[in-house]
């Protein structure tokens, strides 16, 4: 029998990241007709931190998107910067950087949270698919570290949010899988180049969450919601408890972590 998914309601928060800084690239939540649609990971994580003592940096290509996630934040009591940019977009990117350290003052932690997925095998995905699926879910990434790490605080954190498909063919998007799989790469390199500064990086690795995308996935792809039944725990995750890893990756309790993945997947690829 399912296991019945969790409330997250976190009435003792541990004060985990109070006085830190954090910016979250992909702080929103995909918009739907749904009005009981669930939250995204990005959104939770923004809300987490803040919940943890955090003041955060709420960016998303959506104004609307941003704002409302910044809105939850100071929900929580904590200062929410709602920014709006392009995160496959170089001077966009380094912008939003920028906006976030001029504003917060300093800048002590980072979250990329982004994904699309297009084409369906081989022969169905166009080049043009092949480059916007990159673009967004390695690119930004990329671009991201590139901006944020020298300016992070030294001893500060960087999470990248990637997905088992990462570990294995898992969905009909061979960009999707292939971006996936190399946030593995990307995260060992800054976490390799930010050790000297005792800057950690860390890639969280969600299975099947019942998000807006989640949701959606499930609705193309009658395979995924099959997928259910084989997860040892017997339910999908949900943001939330994304966002705890992601927390817990970011706050002084993972102080000797870095270059590493943490699968939150309820024991699906290791079953």
């Amino acid at each position: 029998m399912a296991m019945p998914e969790p409330r997250h309601t976190a009435t003792h928060p541990a004060g985990l990241l109070t006085g830190r800084n954090v910016l979250v690239i992909g702080a929103g939540t995909r918009p739907g007709d749904d009005p009981e649609a669930p939250v995204g990971n990005g959104r939770a994580v923004a809300v987490l931190a803040a919940r943890e003592g955090a003041s955060v940096a709420c960016a998303d290509i959506s104004a609307s998107a941003a704002a409302t996630t910044a809105a939850l934040v100071a929900e929580e009591g904590g200062r929410g910067l709602p920014l709006v940019g392009d995160a496959t977009d170089p001077a966009q990117s380094s912008a939003m950087v920028a906006e976030a350290l001029r504003e917060l003052g300093t800048l002590d932690a980072l979250v990329v949270n982004v994904g699309i997925g297009l084409g369906t095998g081989l022969a169905g995905t166009s080049p043009q698919q092949w480059e916007d699926v990159l673009s967004l879910n390695l690119g930004a990434p990329f671009l991201a570290a590139k901006y944020g790490l020298p300016v992070i605080a030294d001893g500060g954190s960087i999470v990248f949010v990637g997905s088992v498909a990462g570990l294995r063919a898992a969905t009909d998007s061979p960009a999707y899988d292939s971006s996936k799989a190399g946030l593995f790469g990307l995260t060992r390199h800054v976490a390799k180049e930010g050790g000297a500064r005792g800057i950690r990086a860390n890639l969280v690795v969600p299975g099947l969450i019942d998000t807006p995308m989640g949701r959606a996935a499930s609705a193309r792809r009658a395979s995924r919601t099959t997928s259910f039944s084989r997860i040892p725990l017997g339910r999908q995750g949900t943001a939330w408890e994304v966002a705890e890893a992601v927390t817990f990756l970011l706050s002084g309790r993972a102080s000797y972590i870095t270059g590493q993945s943490l699968v939150v997947d309820g024991g699906l690829n290791a079953v």
